[in-house]
């Protein structure tokens, strides 16, 4: 079992949105998603709570979360989304950087568009890495 953490600032947008797109991707028995953030917000965003809606994926429960070290030892992948000089180091850990604008705050057209590129960028992850 491979763990992906997705990690962006405040995990109420970009990292919500890219675990819960994985989660329902790829196969569980191969691959799993978590989210955190570096400096969690109080909650999802409500935009984009709002256009993961439209995907089938209800957010409304979620809960921001810290990146703390214990949750960072359990990944074999770390995905970063535009926390700069803020995202961690996971020691063992692949390392990508999806540079990603921040939702919160956006009309629902961009978040929606946003939400489509880590959609993409998701499945390309799983594509490649056989999660599928």
């Amino acid at each position: 079992m491979t763990t992906v953490i997705f990690a962006c600032v405040h995990n109420a947008g970009r990292s919500q949105m890219a675990a819960a797109l994985f989660n329902r991707l790829a196969d569980s028995a191969r691959a799993r998603a978590i989210s955190a953030g570096t400096q969690p917000g109080e909650r999802v965003h409500p935009e984009v709570v709002e256009v993961m809606r439209e995907s089938g994926l209800d957010l409304a429960a979620a809960t921001p979360q810290k990146l703390t070290p214990e949750l960072a030892s359990q990944a074999q992948w770390l995905i970063t989304m535009g926390c700069g000089d803020a995202c961690p180091v996971v020691p063992g850990a692949r390392r990508d950087d999806w540079p990603l604008e921040d939702p919160k705050g956006k009309p629902r057209d961009r978040v929606r568009e946003i939400r489509d590129d880590i959609e993409a960028r998701v499945r390309q992850l799983i594509s490649t890495n056989g999660w599928s």
